[in-house]
C-alpha cells in the first residue's frame, strides 16, 4: 500500500473556495491520505462547509480553533495532528491537479530527497529543468525564489523534519519564507520537478492585497533574522536575501500608501519601513532587483518616507513584487 500523506489545510474566510480546494484533493490519485482542515475562527460560513463536506468524504477532518490566532497557528495544529509519513501544505483558496501527491511523492523517492517541489499556476516563478539541490543549493533557490517559490504549498516533505520545525506563531507575514528557511537547514536534498500542479489564487481581499498593519510588519524581524543569520552561514546567499528583503519591504510601502494603514499611522509605518531598507540594503542587492521603477522605489524609501510617498502616490506608478504568501 502508498504511504500515508497528511494534507494540512488552514481556512480563514474562504467559504467561496473552500469546496473546490477539498475536491481537488479528494480526487487525488494517490489516495491514502488524510486531510486535516484547520478552520481558524472564520466568520463566514468556512467552517460550516468545512463540517459538512466532512460527511461526505471520511479522509477529511476538520478542526476548529476558539480564536483567530493566524496561519502559523493553524498549521502548526494540523502538522500536531498528522499521522501520515509524508506531508503537505494546501491553501484553502486554492486548488491542485489530481497528480499532484502522486508526482511529489514519487520525485520525493526517486531521488531520496527529504523535500520534493513543483511548478504553480497563477504565481510569477522563473522554472527550471527538473534538478536535486543540496542542502546549500536548496537555500540558495529559496534566496532566488527560483525554481521554486519560498512558499510551504506545492512541495512535499517528510514528516519528521517539519514535526521538527514549527511555524513561528508570532509571524503573521512571511512565516512561510522563514518556516523554509530554517527547515532546509534540517533535510539533505530537495527535488524539484516544473510540472505546474499547483494552482493559487490572488483573490481581493487576501493579506497579499490589504494595507499595513501591525501583524504584517513581522516580516521585519523575518529580514532581520535571515539576513544576520545568512551572513554567517550561507554567505553565497546573503545579497539575494537582501534584495527579497528590500523588495518585501519596498512592495509593503506601495501597498501602505496605496491600500491606508491602521490608526492612521502611515507615516510612522514608513518609518519602521525605511529603517529595515536602510539595515538591508547594498548596491549588489539592488542591482538585483529585475525592475527599475522599483529600485527607485526602494532609493528612494532609503533617502526619504516622504519623496516615496510622492512617487508611490503617482497613479502611473504600480508596486510589484514577489509573489509571496502570508
Amino acid at each position: 500500500m502508498d504511504p500515508l500523506i497528511t494534507v494540512v489545510v488552514p481556512v480563514y474566510n474562504v467559504e467561496d473556495y473552500l469546496e473546490r480546494c477539498l475536491a481537488s484533493l479528494s480526487a487525488q490519485t494517490h489516495s491514502n491520505l488524510e486531510i486535516i482542515a484547520v478552520d481558524d475562527a472564520s466568520t463566514d460560513g468556512s467552517g460550516t462547509l468545512c463540517d459538512r463536506l466532512a460527511e461526505k468524504e471520511p479522509r477529511l477532518q476538520v478542526v476548529h480553533l476558539p480564536e483567530n490566532r493566524g496561519p502559523s497557528a493553524a498549521r502548526n495544529e494540523g502538522v500536531r495532528r498528522a499521522r501520515g509519513e509524508y506531508l503537505s501544505f494546501v491553501d484553502a483558496d486554492d486548488w491542485v491537479e489530481p497528480e499532484l501527491l502522486e508526482r511529489l511523492y514519487r520525485s520525493l523517492t526517486e531521488t531520496g530527497a527529504d523535500v520534493s517541489a513543483c511548478g504553480a499556476e497563477g504565481i510569477r516563478l522563473q522554472d527550471g529543468p527538473p534538478a536535486v539541490f543540496t542542502r546549500e543549493e536548496a537555500i540558495r533557490c529559496l534566496a532566488r525564489s527560483r525554481p521554486f517559490g519560498f512558499v510551504p504549498w506545492g512541495k512535499l516533505y517528510r514528516t519528521g523534519p517539519v514535526k521538527a520545525t514549527p511555524f513561528d506563531e508570532g509571524v503573521f507575514y512571511s512565516e512561510d519564507l522563514l518556516f523554509l528557511y530554517q527547515l532546509f537547514q534540517k533535510v539533505e536534498r530537495v527535488s524539484y520537478r516544473p510540472d505546474r500542479l499547483y494552482h493559487y489564487v490572488c483573490r481581493e481581499g487576501s493579506q497579499v492585497q490589504s494595507g499595513i498593519n501591525r501583524r504584517r510588519c513581522t516580516l521585519l524581524a523575518v529580514n532581520d533574522l535571515i539576513c544576520g543569520d545568512a551572513a554567517v552561514r550561507f554567505p553565497e546567499a546573503l545579497e539575494e536575501f537582501r534584495q527579497t528583503a528590500l523588495e518585501a519591504v519596498r512592495c509593503m510601502a506601495v501597498l501602505a500608501v496605496k491600500k491606508g494603514a491602521s490608526e492612521g499611522r502611515l507615516w510612522d509605518y514608513l518609518k519602521l519601513l525605511q529603517g529595515n531598507i536602510r539595515r538591508h540594503f547594498s548596491w549588489k542587492a539592488l542591482t538585483l532587483c529585475p525592475r527599475g521603477r522599483d529600485k527607485a522605489a526602494i532609493l528612494a524609501l532609503y533617502t526619504s518616507a516622504a519623496a516615496f510617498w510622492v512617487l508611490a502616490s503617482a497613479s502611473k506608478y504600480i508596486g510589484r513584487g514577489r509573489d509571496r504568501r502570508g
